[in-house]
């Protein structure tokens, strides 16, 4: 690395804990954090609804981290969190005290971030904390365990197979992400998986499961300051890592799509064709205003009574019509999902590809439906809210792949939104910008309806 990149990333972190720290003064009245001296954040979110309490402890590390050789090994890496470490040396006497404590567990997988969370009765607050702390510190990977969670892992892959929908949205991946198409594919590679040793999730746990890598959150009907306590006590010996893994191991930027990149997936339980496109959108690294702009609009696009729908669903030439954007640290996705009436396919995908073309018209949505959109996304999160158990997985997430201010910010942000802002959002992104488009067909309709790439392409 050059003199320059690294003035260029020590000026970066500046703004961004200039900006943290800006956006951690306006945290809800509930929330508290702190971080330990090994660099471990911590997060309390107090909530007296019900005597339980949630404890998560999530990770920066999932596909976004992982090289070919490593595909999917995150996601097993997630299941073995579960089984045997130092302090429950086997499975059995693992789930012995899970029945003993009362707990409820799981974790989850995606792109930016790995999350582990039980849920128990808050007077078994200590002794939860400390049972996380044996498995995020002291995993075993216990060969015997690890061939029979290999094949459970590859089972959940399979599973996705029995759905066609799954290999329309793997091949506009593929697509769209090309060489990089590993660093957005979570639930990894069969032969990955099938062949996962002890020794590469080691690997693993040395590079990213450290404790200025993670945050641990604690929500429910607890004291904050007591949980502070308890956390320093418990996870103060937790050795830092002295190096910065997304500097030793980079995360690749992804190549930029060239041109239109059309595709046909054939499938033989496809019941109707459906269309996938998809778009390079922004992320929250290099363009955070058009994270914003870019839910404003699509749900926008989403509302019934927006142009999109009348086009193609109330004109009989779509059964549904969906836009999506998913937020990430590193290239979020814009998607495009249709189902069209399949005796009027090739006019559905006209009609779409020429309502895109309207998108950034002053006309396209009217300031009602502006408003609307707005107050839609703020009723979904005042939703999320509603159980603090799941409510915890939503703030972890925007850790990873943003930062907790950018979340607890997020409703006064997006009522900012102007007209404007998603004119210039779409014109940089959607209109005239490379793209991947994808039609899922049986075989019969294929050939009786003439589909191939071509369908794609305006005449």
């Amino acid at each position: 690395m050059n003199q320059t990149k690294l003035w260029i990333g020590f000026l970066a972190c500046i703004a961004m804990f200039q900006t943290a720290s800006a956006q951690s003064e306006k945290l809800p009245s509930n929330f508290f954090m702190s971080k330990l001296e090994n660099g471990l954040e911590i997060l309390v979110i107090e909530d007296r609804t019900v005597p339980l309490a949630t404890i998560e402890i999530s990770t920066r590390n999932g596909s976004y981290t992982e090289p070919p050789e490593y595909n999917g090994l995150s996601h097993l890496y997630e299941h073995m969190f579960f089984k045997a470490n130092r302090d429950y040396p086997s499975q059995e006497k693992f789930l012995e005290r899970v029945k003993e404590l009362g707990i409820v567990f799981n974790g989850t997988t995606s792109n930016e971030r790995v999350n582990y969370f039980i849920t128990l009765g808050n007077y078994n607050l200590r002794p939860g904390l400390e049972f996380i702390n044996s498995a995020i510190r002291y995993p075993l990977f216990d060969k015997e365990e690890m061939k029979r969670e290999n094949v459970v892992v590859d089972g959940e892959f399979q599973r996705n197979e029995s759905n066609p929908v799954f290999f329309l949205i793997n091949d506009l991946n593929y697509k769209m992400w090309g060489d990089h198409y590993c660093r957005k594919n979570p639930i990894g590679d069969h032969n990955i998986i099938r062949t996962a040793t002890p020794e590469k999730m080691k690997v693993i746990q040395e590079k990213f499961y450290h404790p200025n890598n993670s945050i641990l959150c604690v929500a429910g009907d607890v004291n904050h300051d007591e949980v502070f306590a308890m956390v320093k006590d418990i996870y103060s010996a937790w050795p830092a890592s002295t190096i910065d893994p997304f500097k030793r191991w980079p995360i690749p930027d992804f190549y930029p799509m060239v041109d239109q990149n059309n595709f046909v997936v054939i499938n033989e339980n496809a019941k109707s064709p459906m269309i996938i496109g998809g778009y390079h959108g922004p992320d929250t690294r290099n363009d955070l205003p058009a994270t914003y702009a870019a839910d404003v609009f699509s749900t926008i696009l989403n509302l019934r009574t927006s142009a999109l729908q009348k086009a193609l669903v109330e004109s009989g030439l779509a059964f549904n019509v969906n836009v999506n954007y998913q937020t990430c640290k590193f290239t979020g996705p814009i998607q495009i999902f249709m189902v069209p009436n399949p005796a009027r396919i090739k006019e559905a995908i006209k009609v779409l590809q020429d309502e895109i073309k309207k998108w950034d018209r002053d006309d396209y949505f009217t300031d009602e439906q502006l408003s609307t959109a707005k107050s839609q996304l703020e009723i979904s999160d005042a939703f999320g809210k509603e159980q603090t158990s799941n409510f915890v997985h939503t703030v972890t997430y925007w850790w990873a792949s943003a930062s907790i201010g950018y979340y607890t910010n997020y409703n006064e942000n997006v009522h900012k939104v102007t007209r404007e802002e998603i004119k210039s959002y779409v014109r940089k992104y959607i209109q005239n910008q490379p793209s991947a488009w994808g039609v899922l067909v049986d075989p019969k309709s294929k050939e009786s309806m003439q589909l191939d790439e071509s369908i794609f392409v305006q005449k």
